[in-house]
């Protein structure tokens, strides 16, 4: 049949009308118009009423104008629901992390599925996110994603070696540590809000599970940030076994870092003088500190529990880099193995 798979138009529904007034039976309408029988029989039941004549006689009739109506009516009802009506709750949820807790897309996405929230058919990729930010489809513009914001082209490294170290140059690094195959060896930096007369948060960077670390010091120099990493060895029961190696800058608050390190017993590590790629884990930490802490802020206003806000945050972000998972628990694991290896079997 010529209109076989096509829907019936207005104009055969007139046709169907006048054939079925001359008495014709749904087999001869459906010959003469090409259609099934059965398609001309549903379309009869579709678009029949009754009708009262005389105030008491009764009589049903086919009109082609309810078989329209009616058509369209169910039409509208069988169309699929759009991917994105499907996930109206999880674009919601994902506007709400974005917006209030500062989370990119994938980080939010991560959380839904990490925490069972959603099923992974009820959620979108990250690329569909941005693509849904960019033609408007849900509330979140580029302002509220930092990490687009801020994204440069990338510039060529340079290494430019310090004439004036006295540690060991990052060139001595394991090749273990350049690897993160193993734990317990951080990069150390600080970020400063006003230039001059104001607190500066210390920030420690785990390489492997990326743990962060943030104490508010006094001062951005030697003795404050010896009193910081002197009061954390004293907090921490496993520091030993913890902190094996840190990797700093060349600024002046670190300049004596490597007799701490002797005298601490961990391995001090200097990167090359404006070389920031080479404590990596650790920048890329303190531009998400930035995200609650912006530059021209007063360090000294942020209080304590503000600041292990800032840190709890860090430590429960999903992150990709990680497989996942938040440093918190990939810290705790690590942590784990460290002290089931230095269990002393009974005798």
């Amino acid at each position: 049949m010529e209109n076989k798979g096509k829907h019936l138009t207005l104009e055969e529904r007139k046709s169907i009308a006048a054939l079925h007034g001359q008495g014709k039976s749904p087999y001869k309408i459906g010959k003469i118009l090409c259609r099934a029988s059965n398609t001309i029989r549903n379309e009869l039941r579709r678009g029949t009423v009754s009708q009262v004549v005389n105030e008491y006689h009764e009589i049903n009739m086919y009109f082609p104008d309810t078989g329209e109506m009616i058509y369209r009516k169910n039409r509208c009802k069988s169309r699929k629901i759009g991917k994105r009506k499907q996930c109206e709750d999880f674009l919601k949820f994902i506007e709400r992390e974005v917006k209030e807790e500062k989370r990119s897309f994938a980080a939010a996405r991560a959380k839904a599925l990490k925490q069972g929230n959603f099923k992974k058919s009820q959620v979108v990729s990250v690329d569909t996110l941005y693509r849904y930010a960019e033609e408007g489809k849900i509330d979140v513009k580029a302002i509220d994603l930092p990490e687009k914001v801020k994204r440069k082209k990338k510039r060529r490294k340079y290494c430019r070696r310090n004439k004036y170290l006295k540690g060991k140059s990052i060139e001595e690094r394991a090749e273990t540590i350049n690897t993160r195959e193993e734990f317990g060896h951080w990069e150390i930096d600080c970020v400063i809000g006003k230039k001059s007369g104001d607190k500066v948060l210390l920030t420690l960077t785990e390489r492997l599970t990326r743990k962060e670390i943030i104490r508010r010091i006094p001062k951005k120099d030697i003795q404050s940030v010896h009193g910081a990493l002197n009061k954390l060895k004293k907090e921490m029961a496993e520091f030993d076994q913890v902190f094996k190696s840190i990797t700093s800058d060349n600024g002046l608050e670190f300049a004596k870092l490597h007799q701490w390190g002797k005298q601490s017993g961990v391995d001090i590590y200097y990167a090359h003088p404006y070389s920031s790629w080479e404590r990596g884990t650790n920048e890329n930490t303190n531009h998400l500190i930035r995200r609650f802490f912006p530059k021209g802020t007063e360090a000294k206003r942020l209080t304590k529990k503000r600041i292990e806000e800032i840190e709890n945050w860090i430590n429960t972000l999903y992150r990709k880099v990680i497989g996942w998972r938040t440093s918190e628990e990939y810290y705790k694991e690590e942590l784990e193995k460290i002290l089931l290896l230095n269990v002393v079997p009974s005798t």
